[in-house]
């Protein structure tokens, strides 16, 4: 056998004659509901992900309004889906007063939530936060009760 031939072989360049047949498959149609014959069956595990559920991390804002005008700044982290603690200790009571009802619209509003936590301080959070368990108010007869 010559180079040139056994160069052929091994290419796979000769002349040869191959019979190729071709195959077909059919597959019988099983009768399903109709919402089943619309999306393909799929096998195997479905790992799927809520991208909302994926952040890089949570923040908790804490506040301490010196006015009424501040309240706008603490919605817009509520806007950013911030949980936030607010403290209206040093802040004239009716001021404060206004505050909680503006927190307490916008909380609504983004379908969070707003809690007493302590003495004049609030927690508000949104929607994407979960706040277990409970606080109870103590009564301090030193300090009247401002709420």
């Amino acid at each position: 056998m010559s180079i040139k031939n056994r160069f052929k072989n091994f290419f796979a360049l000769d002349e040869e004659e191959y019979e190729y047949t071709e195959e077909r498959v059919y597959e019988e149609e099983e009768s399903y509901p109709a919402s089943e014959q619309q999306a393909p069956r799929r096998e195997g595990k479905q790992n799927v992900v809520s991208l909302q559920s994926v952040q890089k991390s949570s923040k908790v804002v804490l506040c301490e309004p010196r006015a009424y005008s501040e309240a706008q700044d603490i919605a817009d982290q509520l806007k950013n889906r911030r949980a936030i603690v607010v403290n209206l200790q040093r802040i004239q009571h009716d001021q404060a007063k206004r505050i909680v009802d503006f927190l307490s619209g916008t909380v609504y509003a983004i379908g969070g939530d707003i809690q007493k936590i302590g003495l004049n301080i609030f927690l508000c959070t949104p929607d994407n936060v979960d706040v277990s368990g409970t606080i109870s108010e103590l009564a301090i007869e030193d300090e009247p009760q401002r709420w």
